[in-house]
């Protein structure tokens, strides 16, 4: 047993296959892209009136919302490298349109809201299939490395895309960021049609209906005794931590009279904590009990949440907004493996679906809500509460029996029993890639 243990503790440290770091590369310049043109957007629309603005943002996120499910069964179904495959070419043949359409058009109201369309349609099925990607393609015990990787790559993307789509609009406009998006989405679309999973990694096509597929996806969740808590413990992350840094930061900056740039100083600490610690998971890995580990950075968010909320200076308030990124970081860098690790093959969609879904209520019901309650009772209650609520959920999981005991190196989960049935060479259905040439 101590053999075998020291084996997977091995197998964690070892570097992260080639091609998933070349996959993890082509999609985090990908989001750069995205967050590029989701600049863009909001910028054109504005020029339109607010309530423009606001049916361009609810034209991405209500059919993202409604079809997430959907997509999780189609990413299960067809294989997640297939969607993704399909979502990068609609999506290049898009910004390839609006790139000419806004050179010849201009940015009309009509055209902003049918891009936004789409882009929410492809997501709900994109995101999916490319959250169940990692376990697709690396070792189990690489999972918490692997997803720290990727988290630090969508932090450094969120941090250059803004600032990058502000210098191409000022410099070509709308078509001149459509078009840059479009080379990120060729990118990544290469990529894809370089490397494949491994045999098994992927399950076949099956017969079925998709709707039964996906409601399938929300039962397993509901009765699994690990997914159950994890998806909780999301829905309470996304609740009470995500309002902290967009909707509670500048509110309790403006009771203070601190202004914007102690506004944003907190926010970048903020960033600074998630990237730091999602770094130093993906260079060495995080702990074994994955589950604790996940429930400490919800106790440490929790603290840092307190502090941001008691803050007599803005550079306390920056050092709260670091211990809350670092928190967040720490949560999310072991609870993605914990879920990854615990879904079978034939689900990893479908619950990915389900765990974006989650958080996407959460936070429209959770903005409202805190919102509601700094207006009547300030930011600081309504910061406070997030705290409790916070610190809450991190104690909850501790005495979670079943989150408590998962730990990163142990035997192999059940998606991949199958493959150790079919023999050792299929066991981890997440081995290195290979080529699509027959070298």
């Amino acid at each position: 047993m101590a053999t075998d243990d020291t084996a997977r503790t091995v197998a964690g440290r070892a570097g992260l296959p080639r091609a998933y770091l070349v996959w993890l590369a082509g999609t985090r310049a990908s989001l750069v892209g995205d967050a590029v043109l989701y600049f863009a957007l909001g910028w054109a629309a504005s020029a339109h009136g607010g309530g423009t603005g606001a049916l361009v943002l609810t034209g991405i996120t209500l059919p993202r919302t409604v079809l997430l499910l959907l997509g999780g069964a189609v990413g299960d179904r067809f294989g997640a490298r297939r969607v993704m495959i399909a979502g990068d070419a609609v999506m290049l043949a898009v910004t390839v349109v609006l790139a000419l359409a806004g050179l010849r058009l201009g940015p009309s109201p009509w055209l902003l809201l049918a891009v936004a369309a789409v882009v929410g349609t492809v997501d709900a099925f994109y995101l999916p299939a490319s959250g169940s990607m990692p376990a697709r393609l690396v070792a189990k015990p690489q999972l918490p490395r692997a997803l720290a990787a990727r988290q630090a790559g969508g932090q450094l993307a969120s941090l250059l895309g803004a600032p990058l789509g502000a210098v191409l609009v000022s410099a070509a406009g709308l078509a001149g960021a459509a078009a840059v998006d479009a080379a990120t989405f060729a990118l990544v679309l290469v990529v894809l049609l370089r490397v494949r999973p491994a045999a098994g990694a992927e399950p076949p096509v099956r017969e079925g209906r998709l709707l039964a597929a996906a409601a399938d996806g929300v039962r397993l969740a509901v009765k699994d005794p690990v997914l159950r808590p994890a998806l909780l413990l999301t829905a309470v992350a996304a609740g009470f931590l995500l309002p902290v840094a967009s909707l509670l930061n500048p509110l309790l900056a403006r009771e203070r009279g601190w202004g914007a740039g102690a506004t944003g100083l907190v926010a970048g600490g903020l960033s600074l904590g998630t990237l730091t610690v999602a770094l130093v998971v993906a260079r060495r890995g995080g702990v074994n009990r994955v589950g604790v580990g996940a429930a400490i950075g919800l106790c440490g968010a929790a603290l840092g949440t307190a502090v941001l909320a008691t803050a007599p200076t803005a550079a306390v308030a920056v050092a709260g907004g670091i211990a809350v990124g670092a928190g967040s970081g720490m949560f999310a860098c072991h609870l993605s493996p914990l879920v990854l690790a615990n879904v079978p093959a034939t689900h990893l969609s479908r619950v990915q679906a389900l765990l974006t879904l989650v958080q996407s209520l959460a936070l429209v019901l959770a903005n409202n809500a805190l919102g509601a309650l700094a207006d009547s009772a300030g930011a600081v209650t309504a910061t406070a509460l997030c705290a409790t609520a916070v610190c809450a959920a991190g104690v909850v999981g501790m005495a979670s029996k079943p989150i408590r005991a998962l730990r990163q190196e142990r035997g192999q989960g059940r998606g991949e029993e199958q493959g150790q049935r079919q023999g050792e060479e299929q066991a981890v259905p997440g081995r290195p890639l290979r080529s699509d040439s027959r070298s």
